[in-house]
């Protein structure tokens, strides 16, 4: 238990048993499975876990009192790649075929143009603002500060 990502092949060679067995018994009768790890972007400091607490109630609070302002009001926003030419994948061009008929055909591909870092801000309403990230820039505290006009 102290390192849980030993290998089951590490365990055999330090117990002198077989993989399988050691296999069945890490899985049978502990019931253990190796997941992995859920990415998450940082580990909070007990403060900032407490500040996000803090927020989350006074959300709570205007909600109880208003739903539908609190949701006039809320802005979020995301990022994502923009390909400048997104093609089907091969399961999404996949067609039926009945007995005897012949495969169907598609043209080759060609590799898209290129692709854009995309900000979306949107509300209860919709999309408020769409900014495309220029060539060789980075997404950062200067560039949402620009963004926002401050």
């Amino acid at each position: 238990m102290g390192n849980r990502k030993v290998k089951p092949q590490g365990i055999a060679h330090i117990l002198k048993i077989s993989k399988g067995s050691t296999f069945a018994v890490l899985h049978e009768h502990l019931e253990m499975k190796k997941l992995l790890p859920k990415w998450v972007r940082r580990l909070l400091t007990p403060e900032g876990k407490q500040q996000r607490i803090d927020d989350l109630n006074r959300c709570l609070v205007i909600i109880k009192r208003d739903k539908s302002e609190f949701l006039r009001q809320y802005v979020t926003m995301d990022e994502t790649w923009i390909h400048h030419c997104t093609s089907e994948s091969k399961r999404q061009s996949s067609e039926w075929t009945g007995s005897g008929e012949s495969r169907p055909k598609r043209p080759k591909t060609q590799q898209s143009a290129g692709k854009v870092m995309t900000s979306v801000f949107w509300d209860s309403l919709g999309i408020i603002f769409i900014n495309y990230l220029e060539k060789c820039k980075t997404i950062n505290s200067d560039y949402y500060c620009e963004l926002l006009g401050n």
